[in-house]
């Protein structure tokens, strides 16, 4: 690259002498508040009309969100519109609190308060910019300038609030010092604590003082030192809540939402998957299953997860990536072998310990949580033997022998080096049945019986005669042992098929049911020492085995 970085103005981080935020972990969940009508639609290339808002706003609601940014009133008569149908037409339930947004300048304040007229509950949210960059280059003013146009703001919302709040309205206050992130500390908390003194915030009745990462541009330690460093200085940190709208300009924006928590803030303003403007707002699905997954309680109900993502991507026009924490399509999937071996290995711990703890490597979720059903991992030439054996387990019921599993990942693996891409599950299925289940040739079974008795010690004592063909002969075999298996591979150890030795066998049913099918899976060994996998399926169990001895000799005998 050139030397263009050169004209760049690294970030200068405040002196902190001592902090506690590292120390400190999230236990609760803060105040959620959503900010997708506004901040989320103001980013759309076509923003949201007013069906699409309504069916946006009771999504929100479903997921839980108590407190819900509606739009800008004030900027145009659409807004507006939107804000007074929400009123109007009884779509607030009583214990949501709307929030609506305006610039600190009087006639958009005056035309904001006869939107929200009839709200029951409201958080009038005012701000104006005041960071070094736009102070120096859109404002060309001085800190004391910055002030007087937030105190001037306040004092004439706190006037214009006296009617509404008569008229039985819960009216609270909300202040956001604009680039936040890009002002000097002492400047913030100075304008901040003239704001709380003109809006006359008490403990009682606190004001939010929202402190947005405008435009993301530190590292997300260097903003928590920040946040502690306000809320340390800020005279009147009882009459506050400390909110945070993190951005996302440098990709960090969860990471500054978290640390800021740690640093003392109590609330967050973010958006569904991150929409808004540039690269988005902070997550606030990715933030709430974050807590989650640490246990503990976001209070937001992401339990249908793809039913809000389809809602979100019908009433923005916006895609969700596959790879979106917790809701894009291959969050649940591996490809890498180990990856699968590891899954598949967490599932079989649970299943047999019991254990009440989700313990998946690779997995930091269970996707039922969340609606989604297990994704069994996907295959291509990056998988392994572990992933053609899950794949065959939770989707087909087969339980693959671990000995066996290798063979069979190999012969998958052929399968995608040959197409060269992923191949489904039911192409896994197929390589399955044409190398095991359909080994019928040379060697079939025509017909066969069994006879059994119990000696006086108790011994079983099992007898096989049966029908044979291989290719165009037919032949009878006999022979005995101590169950059926092993009577089936005495009458057939003299025809032809005497260099295999019986290693070992498994079996297992793969459907519910009386009716169910049994399947089993037979390991035999050459005289050369080699292993031979067969596989049978039947109704009976008594024939399943049988199946499976002459698929492995079968597939022995062509070469497989």
């Amino acid at each position: 690259m050139n030397a263009g970085y050169a004209k760049y103005i690294p970030f200068v981080p405040i002196h902190m002498d001592h902090r506690t935020w590292p120390d400190k972990q999230i236990t609760k969940a803060p105040i959620w508040c959503s900010v997708d009508l506004r901040d989320g639609n103001q980013a759309l290339i076509d923003p949201m009309n007013l069906q699409e808002k309504l069916e946006y706003f009771h999504t929100l609601v479903d997921i839980g969100l108590k407190e819900i940014e509606i739009g800008f009133p004030s900027a145009s008569e659409t807004e507006y519109e939107i804000c007074r149908e929400l009123i109007d037409g009884g779509h607030i339930p009583d214990d949501v609190t709307i929030q609506v947004l305006v610039q600190a300048r009087p006639h958009l304040i005056q035309k904001t308060f006869e939107a929200i007229r009839g709200a029951k509950h409201v958080i009038l949210h005012f701000y104006n910019s005041t960071s070094t960059l736009q102070r120096k280059v859109v404002f060309q003013t001085d800190v004391e300038g910055v002030k007087k146009i937030a105190v001037d703001a306040a004092n004439l919302i706190r006037e214009l609030s006296q009617d509404a709040i008569a008229e039985g309205m819960d009216l609270r206050y909300e202040y956001s010092p604009e680039s936040f992130m890009g002002t000097e500390m002492d400047a913030a908390v100075e304008i901040c604590q003239a704001v709380i003194e003109a809006i006359q915030a008490t403990p009682e009745k606190k004001i939010i003082l929202n402190l947005p990462t405008t435009v993301e541009n530190c590292m997300p330690n260097y903003f928590a030192d920040e946040i502690e460093y306000f809320i340390s200085k800020l005279p009147s940190r009882e009459s506050a809540i400390i909110s945070l709208h993190p951005h996302n300009d440098r990709g960090c924006g969860v990471a500054t939402a978290e640390m800021g928590l740690l640093a003392g803030a109590e609330r967050i303003e973010a958006t569904l998957f991150g929409n808004g403007e540039r690269t988005g707002n902070v997550d606030i699905v990715t933030l709430a299953l974050n807590m989650y997954t640490q246990g503990v309680d976001p209070e937001l109900d992401f339990s249908h997860i793809n039913a809000i993502r389809d809602m979100y991507e019908r009433c923005t026009k916006m895609k969700v990536g596959e790879r979106q924490p917790y809701v894009g399509e291959l969050v649940f999937t591996a490809f890498s072998g180990s990856h699968q071996d590891a899954i598949n290995k967490g599932f079989n711990y649970m299943e047999q310990s019991g254990t009440g703890k989700w313990e998946v490597p690779y997995l930091p979720i269970d996707p039922t949580d969340l609606g989604r059903e297990y994704e069994p991992v996907r295959i291509n030439s990056q998988s392994g033997k572990g992933g053609a054996a899950f794949i065959m387990h939770h989707k087909f019921g087969y339980d693959l022998p671990k000995a066996m599993q290798p063979e069979f990942g190999h012969i998958v693996q052929v399968e995608t080096d040959a197409v060269g891409k992923e191949i489904p599950a039911q192409r896994i299925y197929e390589l399955f049945k044409e190398n095991y289940l359909d080994a019928t040739t040379p060697y079939q079974l025509v017909r066969h019986s069994f006879a059994e008795f119990t000696d006086d010690e108790g011994h079983s004592h099992v007898t096989f005669a049966g029908t044979l063909r291989h290719q165009d002969t037919v032949f009878q075999v006999q022979g005995s042992g101590n169950g059926p298996i092993d009577a089936f591979f005495n009458a057939i150890h003299g025809q032809k098929m005497d260099r295999f030795t019986f290693v070992d066998y498994k079996e297992h049913a793969i459907t519910d049911g009386s009716d169910s099918m049994a399947v089993a899976y037979i390991q035999l060994r050459d005289a050369e020492g080699k292993d031979h996998f067969g596989v049978g399926i039947s109704h009976n169990i008594n024939l399943a085995p049988l199946k499976g001895i002459l698929s492995a000799i079968n597939r022995a005998v062509n070469g497989k």
